[in-house]
């Protein structure tokens, strides 16, 4: 194993637990929102409130670690996605800053419990991962085109207009409310709300399917837009066929009431199907003007990045594990004010 495809995994690594947690803490903002406008909120508001009080500061912290490590590992990258991605990751991280600021004054500000600030953090929370997801589309190739003199622009109007760039999206957004749901109906088990229960377990439902079918049709996109990328998913079938199979034990288990090994098989689900995602577009960062070979740093800091990303992931798992036990996963703490 070549040291780039070492600094890639690691890389990978904090994206897939970026995904992850990201997509609870998005999802859970969104549910808030949208029950205030269902007259529902008094059934999750608490459930809700437990989870995000001890954990909305350190969701950013995958991302931090990704994209620095990006940079540090693959320097040429800064020039291809700092330039063509500058608006849509910059309106990304306002989105963020805004929703951090709803958070807080919704949560510990003197309005506590306004409405637009309830409403305001679960609307940023389903934007913010359609504007990251832009990074994903452009990398696929297509989108970014050379001016006569030479500098490279995005091409906001075939972006737009992509059926491709909307399958992406769209299942970004549908994957982010389904495991969300997924891990709250888990969540409503541990705390013994009932009520909490049985919406989150309708909602698992709701938008587990549509996460297969708008996965089924990037692939079916992906024919037209990317011909290479798509021989190397092709090459990959088994894989994306686990990944089906994690999904359907996972509603198996749902349906049993099985909420804790539910999550489990939604997470190997998106886990497998990620991986497979990864190696399938072996070995380009930017089709098809970057790969993992191109401009990546000198091997002394490779290992350097390696061996501090390394002891980082080291820190931040028991950080994350005691945040679990000491308050998530709490009952106490979960069943207070029930």
């Amino acid at each position: 194993m070549t040291v780039e495809i070492v600094g890639i995994s690691v890389l990978w690594l904090f994206l897939f637990g970026y995904v992850i947690i990201a997509s609870i803490d998005f999802g859970a903002g969104f549910f808030n929102a949208f029950t205030i406008v269902t007259k529902k909120n008094h059934i999750v508001n608490t459930v809700i409130q437990r989870y995000l009080s001890p954990v909305w500061e350190i969701t950013n912290v995958f991302l931090v670690f990704f994209f620095v490590g990006m940079i540090g590992f693959f320097p040429s990258t800064a020039y291809y996605f700092g330039t063509v991605l500058l608006i849509p990751i910059s309106i990304s991280i306002i989105l963020l800053a805004l929703r951090g600021s709803y958070y807080a004054f919704g949560t510990y500000g003197t309005k506590k419990g306004h409405v637009g600030y309830t409403l305001m953090y679960g609307i940023t929370g389903v934007l913010i991962p359609a504007s990251l997801t832009t990074a994903l589309i452009v990398s696929q190739g297509g989108f970014i085109h050379t001016t006569p003199s030479g500098r490279i622009e995005l091409d906001y109007i075939g972006l737009f207009t992509s059926p491709f760039a909307w399958s992406i999206i769209v299942l970004s957004l549908v994957s982010v409310l389904f495991i969300s749901a997924s891990f709250l109906a888990y969540y409503s088990s541990v705390a013994k709300d009932e009520k909490a229960l049985n919406l989150f377990q309708k909602y698992t439902w709701i938008w587990s399917f549509p996460t297969i079918v708008t996965a089924l049709g990037i692939i079916i996109e992906m024919r037209w837009h990317n011909p290479t990328h798509y021989e190397g998913l092709l090459s990959l079938w088994w894989l994306f066929g686990l990944s089906f199979v994690c999904f359907i034990v996972s509603l198996l288990l749902l349906r049993k009431q099985l909420y804790g090994k539910s999550f489990i098989f939604v997470v190997l689900q998106f886990a497998i199907a990620f991986y497979a995602y990864g190696v399938s577009r072996y070995p380009y960062l930017l089709y098809p003007d970057v790969t993992i070979y191109d401009g990546f740093t000198n091997e002394t800091m490779a290992y350097t990045l390696i061996v501090v990303f390394i002891l980082g992931f080291m820190l931040l798992i028991p950080s994350l594990y005691l945040v679990f036990k000491l308050f998530i996963m709490n009952k106490p703490y979960i069943q207070k004010g029930k």
